[in-house]
């Protein structure tokens, strides 16, 4: 480790000494922090009692929190492919997915969130997950322990538990490798490398942008014992959503073939849901003290009063919502993430409600680098809602494969299920678990017809290939 990181700061140095100009660094540096799997619930701060994140909830106490921030789905199992593609490209959902063919083209045309950046003088650098469809090295100046879509798993960790004796797999068990591959705990790595990079910026004239991007709390969800030990299992609630099974899962894709719903058995049990939140909350809890290891060290190297941190995740995690584990479904907890951006000027200890894509993140740091967004890229600069100079957010559109889609707006939220076929209509202001299903209640037959038109508006912006008329003649 310690060669490795010998021979990157030498590469470093001398890449900065061919490449350093008289102009000093005026330009803001960027630290962007992205979890897996990471769910709105998923810090303490943001309404969660049994998590404990003192560092994310720092992180929020110094800026500005974005409370609605939304993934648009994925186009197979693999959400986070898709919504690491849009981050990287700027790209709505399936034009992302087009531009896949295109990748070469795209990076010698510098259409890629790194690449826009290096050309405006960022040394750029990365550590952790990418799960893009090009290499890593090949956009960004500086990579290291590059990590797969997941760590390796086993046939253990599925199904599990069945009851209070079965401990065949726990997450500390480094036996089972995954997280524990290579002798050290894989978030712990990010956190090494990260701080190693930090020391690295600090001889350079350039401003920086850093991509760290934890593999955590993606399953299987792994770390230290004590982390563990600090969520007993009788302090741990399942969801007050909770359902032995979902009754639409086969049909919507989240049935036992979905590797993500197979780590629990079906129909899911309290104790099976119990324990899954469990060692979910742990590796949060370890990743967050990483995080804490990463900003102190900003600190201590001075760097922190040029930078700003953005903080969010790939999309989050049902976790044991509505009968559900994974991620691929239109329900909050797996579309909604947490989304929080600290710097120079950035409001302290404030929250944003309206609407908004996690992806935006992109433009907005083209923003305040003083960039000017390419026609290509889809997705907004955040900073108007910073600034308060706007407070209108977007409808938010979701979809996954050809099975689900989704439009919400601040007030209601429509789930189009196609194979069922079925469409359900939840008031979120008076029903926030979305529990009640109110579209064949002829009351708010208006606001359905309403909700359907503009999801085919949004499917025609986000050249969506699925057409619902096929599904539904009559409302389509």
């Amino acid at each position: 480790m310690a060669k490795s990181y010998l021979l990157l700061l030498i590469g470093f140095v001398l890449m900065t000494a061919c490449t350093q100009t008289s102009t000093e660094k005026n330009q803001p540096n960027f630290l962007f922090i992205f979890a897996d799997d990471l769910t709105y619930e998923g810090i303490h701060r943001l309404g969660n009692d049994e998590v404990i994140t003192p560092n994310l909830d720092k992180l929020t106490e110094t800026g500005v929190t974005f409370t609605h921030s939304y993934n648009m789905g994925g186009w197979n199992g693999a959400v986070c492919i898709a919504s690491r593609a849009m981050l990287n490209t700027g790209r709505y959902l399936w034009r992302a997915k087009s531009a896949q063919s295109n990748y070469p083209q795209m990076k010698n045309q510098g259409q890629f969130w790194s690449l826009l950046l290096e050309k405006a003088g960022y040394e750029t650098y990365m550590t952790g997950k990418w799960h893009v469809a090009i290499p890593a090295d090949s956009l960004i100046m500086h990579v290291r322990d590059i990590r797969p879509g997941m760590p390796k798993s086993v046939p253990e960790a599925y199904n599990r538990p069945l009851s209070p004796s079965d401990t065949t797999w726990l997450p500390w068990y480094t036996q089972y490798g995954g997280y524990w591959e290579g002798g050290k705990h894989w978030s712990e790595v990010v956190g090494d490398n990260a701080i190693d990079f930090l020391n690295m910026a600090k001889v350079s004239t350039k401003p920086f942008f850093m991509y760290l991007a934890f593999n955590a709390p993606h399953d299987p969800r792994q770390s230290p014992k004590k982390y563990v030990d600090m969520y007993p299992l009788e302090n741990i609630k399942v969801p007050e959503n909770y359902l032995e099974l979902y009754p639409y899962k086969d049909s919507i894709g989240c049935g036992p073939d979905l590797r993500d719903e197979r780590l629990a058995p079906f129909p899911r049990t309290e104790y099976s849901i119990k324990t899954h939140r469990q060692e979910y909350y742990a590796i949060i809890s370890h990743m967050d003290e990483q995080v804490g290891r990463i900003i102190a060290h900003l600190k201590e190297t001075g760097q922190d009063k040029n930078t700003y941190i953005l903080f969010s995740a790939d999309h989050g995690l049902s976790v044991g919502h509505h009968g559900l584990v994974g991620k691929q479904n239109m329900f909050d907890p797996s579309m909604r993430v947490p989304l929080i951006v600290v710097g120079p000027d950035i409001p302290g200890n404030e929250k944003r409600d309206m609407q908004v894509y996690l992806q935006d993140i992109m433009a907005t740091t083209l923003d305040l680098a003083g960039i000017e967004k390419p026609e290509y890229i889809d997705f907004n600069s955040l900073m108007p809602f910073i600034n308060a100079e706007n407070d209108a957010g977007n409808e938010v559109y979701g979809a996954y494969i050809d099975l689900q889609r989704m439009i919400r707006t601040d007030r209601y939220k429509l789930i189009v299920y196609p194979r069922v076929p079925k469409i359900l209509l939840f008031d979120l202001e008076n029903d926030p678990l979305e529990t009640i299903d109110l579209s064949d209640q002829p009351e708010f037959s208006e606001i359905k017809m309403q909700l359907i038109s503009q999801l085919k508006d949004q499917q025609k912006r986000m050249e969506d290939p699925l057409d619902l008329h096929a599904y539904f003649p009559d409302l389509f």
